[in-house]
């Protein structure tokens, strides 16, 4: 494709700004980027120019053009060498070309919606097992006491860890997700000693399974094979570790995100309760209208013509998935709620291209579970208390959730049963 040589470069024009990064809340963050959507597709950001209309939110995360940054988000904080940088560019994440293609296809084959469905059974006995004691009470965080603590028996399961190693994962993931964050160079001291802990912990798998096969996700990455090529040893352990990642703290803020949106919208929490069918039409709606996701980051790797404005090589340019998410240009009534929406574009918050989320099937099996055993649980919920978010930049969601609903008295296993028993 030929590029206008003549076009102003991104850094040439008035750009209109964008500051969603001190939002107090993702209200006030999506009013400031549709306020910026409504004068350009593209404003400038804190970090450098940012992408915002659907199309072109769409181009940049699909054309080879524009590669995942070395580092990640990294370069942009300042920060191009120490621990953190050493272990971030060696993931998956990080890479692109033939290297990143061949660990993809290999990695692929672990999470194919086969292999995904064969988790349902462990993923409702989870999530019921959490929300079964507060549905006796008609209180809880749903921070605390469900998101938080949610996914981690399902990664842990996955890579064939004992009930007894689910706290340390927990912790782990909770810190080594805050290399993917803002503030890299404050929190490198516990970013590496999680992930130094994990690693030790994954190299004692790796062994184990070496010497017996077993049926988990370890033992499917030393079988997986492709093209002759197998995973290394470091390349193993490397992807335990953005695995863990990837397969909690991003699923515990999507889905604190989505139960506040749900209760901040009764009339949807109450639909949902009723048609259950719903949930996976549910999960893709909420993950538009309120992601736990706002922008990822890309790098132009040859100068790329967008919306008749020069991005020059080397250039970083963030994707505001956000943005495209709610582009009026696109979705009809973008700021409304509606987990009937019929036929819309597909949202953008796991990303696309070669980049697309690879746990995406796992994510929306979680999700949707979730949310049909909580609005079916819990009836007439309502928040109680302020419900702070993370910084919006980096992986966000409510810190805590405070709700209260109508107690059942024995808790949800008890509505199960009745239900068994009127059936």
């Amino acid at each position: 494709m030929t590029v206008d040589t003549h076009s102003p470069s991104i850094f040439d024009v008035a750009l209109p700004t964008i500051a969603c990064q001190d939002a107090p809340n993702p209200d006030e963050a999506h009013r400031l980027i549709g306020q910026a959507l409504a004068q350009a597709p593209i404003a400038l950001g804190p970090y450098g120019p940012e992408v915002l209309a659907y199309d072109l939110v769409r181009t940049v995360l699909r054309d080879a053009r524009f590669a995942m940054p070395k580092g990640v988000a990294l370069q942009v904080q300042g920060m191009t060498n120490g621990p953190v940088w050493d272990r971030v560019t060696k993931t998956i994440v990080s890479l692109d070309g033939a290297e990143h293609q061949r660990l993809r296809r290999l990695v692929s084959k672990a999470f194919t919606p086969a292999r995904v469905a064969r988790l349902h059974g462990l993923i409702v006995e989870i999530i019921t097992e959490l929300v079964d004691p507060v549905t006796d009470v008609g209180s809880c965080d749903i921070v605390a006491d469900i998101a938080r603590p949610y996914p981690i028996p399902i990664i842990c399961a996955l890579l064939g860890a004992p009930r007894e190693d689910w706290p340390l994962f927990s912790s782990w993931a909770s810190d080594i997700s805050k290399a993917f964050g803002v503030d890299v160079a404050t929190d490198a001291p516990a970013i590496v000693r999680a992930w130094d802990a994990l690693d030790a912990y994954v190299e004692d798998m790796i062994a184990d399974r070496r010497r017996s096969l077993s049926d988990d996700l370890i033992s499917d990455l030393i079988r997986a094979e492709a093209d002759g090529g197998r995973l290394t040893h470091d390349e193993l352990v490397s992807l335990a570790a953005i695995l863990l990642n990837a397969g909690t703290d991003t699923t515990r803020n999507q889905l604190a995100a989505a139960v506040q949106a749900l209760c901040e919208h009764p009339d949807q929490w109450a639909l949902l309760a009723e048609h259950p069918e719903l949930a996976p039409t549910a999960v893709e709606e909420l993950m538009r209208y309120s992601p736990a996701i706002f922008t990822t980051l890309r790098v132009a790797v040859e100068d790329v013509e967008l919306a008749g404005i020069r991005i020059p090589a080397g250039a970083f340019v963030i994707a505001n998935t956000a943005a495209a998410n709610r582009d009026p240009a696109v979705y009809d009534e973008p700021d409304r709620l509606d987990i009937t929406r019929q036929g819309p574009p597909p949202m953008l918050t796991f990303g696309g291209g070669v980049h697309y989320c690879l746990g995406s099937h796992l994510a929306r099996l979680e999700l949707a579970e979730a949310l049909r055993v909580l609005t079916h649980a819990m009836t007439n919920p309502r928040r109680t208390g302020p419900a702070p978010w993370k910084p919006i930049l980096g992986l966000t969601g409510p810190t805590t959730l405070p709700i209260e609903f109508d107690a059942t008295p024995g808790g949800y296993r008890r509505i199960l049963a009745s239900q068994r028993i009127s059936g």
